[in-house]
């Protein structure tokens, strides 16, 4: 009970680690595994950055004001819509690598393009780069593609959040 206790009072800071994590693994596969991100990929971490905002200002919020209560539950309930919205994103990705509806047509190409690239393959010395499809799964683990692993992550996530807005009152301050 103790760490429950812990989780809700400071689930701002949590989350706000949470999500930090999840986009640094994020970058590390692009980075160091060669998976290019479709844009779907790109909207599920928009989510977590939205997160880092919200969790960043509210765990500053308690840190700085020394708030022996934890930090805010309206906080805790913005994090719980953030992190829904993550898991509908996710869950509408993973829909489609598995078929069960179509993706959209602009969802194609997750590369950037600046201009010395474009001039580049202008004159012919550039490398052509193929778009990434939304549709095709570039990674699985359990036979779980990455988007059906974010789509479970945010929406333990969401109901944490939701959990920690609703926590009782002895949870919000010390006995003293």
């Amino acid at each position: 009970m103790g760490l429950y206790l812990l989780l809700t009072r400071w689930w701002t800071g949590f989350a706000l680690l949470a999500s930090l994590g999840l986009l640094a693994a994020a970058h590390a596969f692009e980075r160091f595994g060669d998976l290019a991100p479709c844009n779907l990929c790109l909207k599920q971490r928009e989510v977590y950055w939205a997160a880092v905002a919200v969790a960043g200002i509210a765990t500053a919020w308690a840190v700085i004001s020394r708030a022996s209560r934890g930090t805010p539950r309206i906080a805790a309930f913005l994090l719980a819509c953030i992190f829904a919205t993550g898991a509908i994103t996710a869950g509408y990705h993973a829909g489609g690598e598995l078929d069960w509806w179509t993706l959209p047509a602009a969802c194609a190409g997750g590369g950037t393009a600046d201009l010395e690239s474009l001039t580049a393959l202008a004159f012919g010395v550039g490398v052509e780069s193929r778009p990434v499809m939304c549709d095709a799964v570039a990674w699985s683990f359990l036979g779980v593609s990455m988007a059906g692993w974010n789509t479970l992550i945010s929406a333990a996530l969401a109901l944490f959040s939701l959990l920690a807005a609703q926590r009782p009152k002895d949870a919000r301050a010390p006995r003293k």
